[in-house]
């Protein structure tokens, strides 16, 4: 079946912290789809090789642009810059693992090339014939979050978490991100709900991985969470450039 998305009209942010052993099939995957324009490899200060295979593939492969911060500020801070150098229609976030499949790029933006959506969350709790299992606990404080944001924002999402998050690029560069950790997540889905946009779901798959196998994320980004859907749902009334520039 022919993609319902334009060759080369996508920008892949992929924010990277010691993820050496994992980055070059990562970027196999990604290559491997058709609507890919751009790669920003985003060097968040890693202490292991993760440096050395993203020049070894910015080399070879003139789609990269490779970033390094040279202090790790957090995955907020790594997408912030990423976002900030993107150039095509199109932009979605990629993580340097294994937990999610660029194969499934297309679910998430043929609504935006389809001018559908200007926002498409890719769910990994939308309804599927068949799911990976994930662990009970991740999966209720992952749908704590997901009730409480909804609760604050007024925005019905089955997944605010998510990685799979894809953009029209000037909606999400009209976004000032401040969070540099993982309260990306909830402060752009705060943002988001104030802008007035189309935002549809779509499911994806997710295969986890252990904290044994290099997964960040603890309970004190959990707590930061729950701050950040109160400062920026009830707290934070500041207008974005995108309702500045007469969006509302």
């Amino acid at each position: 079946m022919p993609s319902e998305v334009p060759p080369r009209c996508l920008s892949v942010v992929v924010p990277m912290f010691n993820e050496a052993e994992t980055l070059a099939e990562v970027l196999e995957k990604i290559f491997a789809q058709e609507m890919v324009g751009e790669v920003i490899l985003v060097d968040d200060g890693s202490s292991d090789d993760t440096a050395k295979v993203a020049k070894e593939w910015e080399a070879k492969e003139p789609r990269i642009r490779f970033i390094t911060h040279e202090v790790n500020q957090g995955k907020g801070a790594a997408l912030r810059t990423g976002f900030q150098s993107a150039t095509l229609p199109y932009v979605i976030v990629q993580d340097a693992d294994l937990e999610y499949d660029p194969a499934e790029f297309e679910k998430v933006i043929a609504p935006l090339a389809q001018d559908r959506a200007d926002v498409v969350y890719g769910s990994r709790y939308l309804k599927k014939d068949t799911r990976t299992v994930l662990r009970f606990w991740h999966t209720m404080g992952n749908r704590f979050l997901t009730l409480f944001s909804n609760m604050t924002s007024d925005l019905h999402v089955t997944d605010m978490e998510t990685c799979y998050k894809g953009f029209r690029r000037e909606v999400i560069q009209a976004i000032s991100i401040e969070e540099n950790r993982f309260g990306f997540e909830p402060e752009v889905t705060a943002k988001l709900a104030k802008m007035n946009l189309r935002v549809m779901e779509t499911s994806v798959s997710y295969y986890p991985r252990s904290y044994d196998e290099g997964k960040k994320i603890g309970w004190k980004d959990g707590v930061r969470a729950i701050f950040c859907i109160v400062k920026y749902n009830l707290i934070d009334r500041e207008a974005t450039e995108w309702q500045r520039s007469g969006h509302e």
